[in-house]
């Protein structure tokens, strides 16, 4: 394999981890309103 080859292939690896890392971040990143019904009543937390 040459250095080009390996080069690319390190560059598109280090692209879908930084892409999954990225999604990841979003999907930690939920907003919007909380309503939680228990025994003390309604909470309602904004996040």
């Amino acid at each position: 394999m040459s250095r080009q080859t390996l080069a690319i292939v390190i560059a598109i690896l280090a692209v879908g981890a930084a892409i999954l890392g990225y999604l990841y971040y979003q999907d930690q990143q939920t907003s919007g309103v909380e309503i939680k019904i228990g025994e003390g009543g309604i909470s309602i937390e904004e996040n």
